[in-house]
């Protein structure tokens, strides 16, 4: 059998997030790959200057048409701007009865740019979070679905991570990739345990796309049949290597990506 993952996510013209990062990452761990759009971007390495938005009936069409003939193993979400198109994914998700769904909860890009609505947060902690294996916050999308501060410890990330678990996702990563210190702690939560992931900290300033890329590795994981925990361990391991090799890349004058295919070249 083929391995199959779809993401469902906006197109970043440059290359280095969103629906690209996602089908490299695929790609690179041996998955086939197909994508539903969300939305398309004008950006590049230093922002984003315009969002087009997908109508909301485009995307049930390209859900439709993907899960109606591709047997689809895990699904990845990412940048949904809109409430319209938060409803059209969950209920295209209750539709094809999809349950191993990692939820990226894309709010700002790495430039600072918003990308989420602030009207949709309500309808996506309502639709999509409840609909989620895993949602993958960074520690200001996790501020911001509790209408908190930031976290500033391990213990305060935990307990986010359990109020996150509350609103009905099955587990929860917390990411700590916008923390200080030499480590890049991330807390797998779940209503049964607490996994701590740490890895050493990059010097790169090449960091564009890498929440997209973990959370599509972990979809990646699910679909070839790896347990939620081993899936998010190895995908921390492949974005931890992929921003290592990032400066090994020499792509546009901002916030270049992470090198995506580290192993190949």
């Amino acid at each position: 059998m083929t391995a199959i993952a779809v993401t469902i996510a906006g197109s970043d013209s440059s290359g280095g997030a969103g629906i690209q990062a996602d089908l490299k990452t695929f790609s690179a761990l041996g998955v086939y790959g197909a994508s539903i759009v969300t939305a398309l971007t004008a950006q590049n390495t230093q922002g984003v200057t315009g969002i087009h938005d997908v109508p909301a009936h485009f995307i049930a069409q390209q859900m439709d048409a993907v899960f109606s003939d591709l047997n689809v193993n895990a699904v990845k979400i990412g940048m949904l701007s809109q409430p319209v198109a938060i409803a059209a994914v969950a209920a295209g998700l209750e539709r094809w009865q999809q349950t191993l769904v990692v939820l990226d909860p894309v709010m700002i890009a790495t430039s600072g740019d918003r990308l989420l609505a602030p009207a949709a947060v309500d309808v996506l902690k309502r639709e999509l979070i409840p609909r989620a294996l895993i949602v993958t916050p960074n520690l200001p999308e996790a501020a911001a679905l509790l209408d908190e501060p930031i976290a500033k410890s391990e213990d305060e990330m935990r307990a986010q991570a359990e109020r996150l678990l509350k609103l009905g996702a099955k587990a929860v990563l917390m990411k700590g990739g916008h923390a200080s210190g030499p480590e890049a702690t991330d807390l797998l939560v779940t209503p049964a345990a607490c996994a701590r992931l740490s890895a050493e900290r990059v010097a790169t300033k090449n960091t564009h796309g890498t929440g997209c890329t973990l959370s599509s590795a972990i979809a990646a994981g699910l679909a070839k049949g790896q347990r939620l925990a081993e899936a998010v361990a190895d995908a921390k391991a492949y974005v931890t290597h992929a921003i290592e090799a990032a400066d090994e890349l020499n792509v546009g004058q901002g916030r270049g990506p992470t090198h995506h295919f580290h192993a190949w070249w």
